[in-house]
C-alpha cells in the first residue's frame, strides 16, 4: 500500500470518526451524565465494534449487502428503531444528583452503555456500515485484500478511539456548567433530538 493511499485512509478514518453521528451524540450525553471513566467501556466498545465490522465487511458482508438491497433495508429499519429507543432513554436520563439518596438508584437508575452493547450497536448503525463499506471499497485493493484490509482497519481503528473519546471528554467538561437539573434535562433532550435527526441522512444512504 502506497503512503498516499495510507494517508488518505487515515484522513478518511479521522473525518468519519470525529464528525457528529449516533455514536458521538451518545458519547457526548454519556460524558455529561456519567463522566469519562464510566463511559470508557462505551468508547472501547465503539472502536472494537468498528474494527470487527470493517473486517467483516472486507471479508464479504459488505458485498453481500450490496447484492441484497433488502438486507440493508432491514438493517436500516432495525437500526432506526433501536436508535429511537436510545434517544428516548437519553431524553429521560436523570442527572446523577436526582438519584442520590434513592435506594433503588443502583439497580434501576440510568447506566452508561456497556462494552458489549456498544460493540453490538455498530452492527445496526447505518452510518457505521456506510463508513466501513466505503473504506473497504476505496482503500483496499482486491489483489492484496487481506494485507490492505488489516492495514486500513488497523489505522482507522487506532484513529477512531481518540476521535470518539473527544466527545465523551467534551460532555464531561459540561458537567460543571450544567449542574442545574433543569439545564441537564434540556441538554439530554437536545442530544436525543440530534440523535433522531441524525437518522435521516443515514437512512437515506445505501452501502
Amino acid at each position: 500500500m502506497s503512503p498516499a493511499i495510507l494517508s488518505a485512509a487515515a484522513m478518511f478514518g479521522f473525518v468519519t470518526s470525529i464528525t457528529p453521528g449516533p455514536n458521538n451524540m451518545m458519547l457526548l450525553a454519556s460524558g455529561l451524565n456519567f463522566g469519562v471513566r464510566r463511559t470508557l467501556p462505551h468508547m472501547f466498545g465503539i472502536s472494537i465494534g468498528y474494527v470487527v465490522l470493517m473486517l467483516a465487511a472486507g471479508l464479504g458482508l459488505g458485498e453481500a449487502l450490496r447484492e441484497v438491497p433488502a438486507a440493508f433495508l432491514v438493517l436500516k429499519a432495525v437500526g432506526g428503531v433501536y436508535m429511537l429507543w436510545l434517544a428516548w432513554h437519553i431524553a429521560r436520563s436523570a442527572p446523577p444528583r436526582e438519584l442520590e439518596g434513592k435506594a433503588s438508584a443502583a439497580s434501576s437508575g440510568p447506566r452508561p452503555m456497556s462494552f458489549l452493547g456498544a460493540v453490538a450497536f455498530q452492527w445496526v448503525n447505518p452510518k457505521a456500515w456506510v463508513i466501513v463499506v466505503t473504506a473497504v471499497a476505496t482503500y483496499v485493493a482486491p489483489n492484496n485484500l487481506v494485507r490492505d484490509l488489516i492495514i486500513v482497519t488497523g489505522v482507522c481503528g487506532l484513529i477512531n478511539l481518540p476521535s470518539v473519546g473527544v466527545w465523551a471528554v467534551f460532555g464531561a467538561s459540561l458537567r460543571r456548567l450544567l449542574r442545574d437539573p433543569l439545564w441537564r434535562r434540556r441538554f439530554n433532550v437536545t442530544m436525543a433530538a440530534l440523535l433522531v435527526v441524525s437518522l435521516w441522512p443515514l437512512l437515506a444512504t445505501s452501502p
